[in-house]
């Protein structure tokens, strides 16, 4: 690491991994996790409902939407249950570059889910910031569509936090440290709906 590099991370106040991890550990503590079991009952009761979970997120935010995506489609399929509908906004590269192209690129989440989306499903909407302009705009479309509408952010909640009938904010500025805490409050939902799944009467 060369000295600017040293400098950079000193400046950050995070110069080696123990620092990071730390600092990670005190966001954690501090995150509303019965939010995340609300945002589980959340779409438990929309998959019960026979109804379809929207994902959709910009950059990092937009492969966790695939990553999650993957894990519902693939790891709650349990023998003799119905599947979890999930589709990611995010998956389509055709779609999205040719609306992005003909109309706006802050239209990309809202145009899909008028095309796709049915009044009683869920969004789920993954944005560091909170104030993407196309992810803001997908929220308040599903809300007009009347979807339910759930959101992961951080720093003060942005945009999303007043469009959203569940948000979970990260309590952090750090970009790393909110997307971490995405990936892990994603997981926690995923493992709680298989493990729901695993108990429940098989339909």
């Amino acid at each position: 690491m060369n000295d600017s590099h040293n400098t950079i991370a000193a400046v950050s106040g995070l110069a080696t991994a123990k620092d990071y991890f730390a600092s990670l550990q005190t966001v954690i503590a501090q995150l509303d996790l019965p939010i995340v079991d609300r945002m589980t009952d959340a779409i438990w009761k929309n998959y019960e409902e026979d109804r379809t979970l929207y994902i959709f997120g910009n950059g990092g935010s937009a492969a966790l939407a695939s990553h999650l995506a993957c894990d519902f489609g693939k790891g709650t399929v349990i023998a003799n249950r119905k599947r979890l509908r999930t589709v990611s906004l995010t998956d389509n590269v055709a779609l999205m570059t040719a609306l992005a192209n003909d109309l706006a690129y802050q239209d990309i989440f809202s145009e899909q889910l008028a095309g796709l989306a049915a009044k009683g499903d869920t969004v789920l909407a993954i944005s560091g910031s909170g104030n993407s302009p196309n992810v803001v705009r997908g929220l308040d479309e599903a809300r007009k569509m009347g979807l339910k509408t759930l959101a992961i952010t951080g720093f003060s909640g942005g945009r999303v936090k007043a469009l959203s009938d569940l948000c979970l904010v990260v309590p952090s500025d750090n970009m790393q440290h909110i997307e971490d805490v995405h990936l892990f409050a994603t997981h926690a939902i995923f493992r709680a709906l298989r493990y729901r799944m695993t108990l429940s009467k098989a339909t």
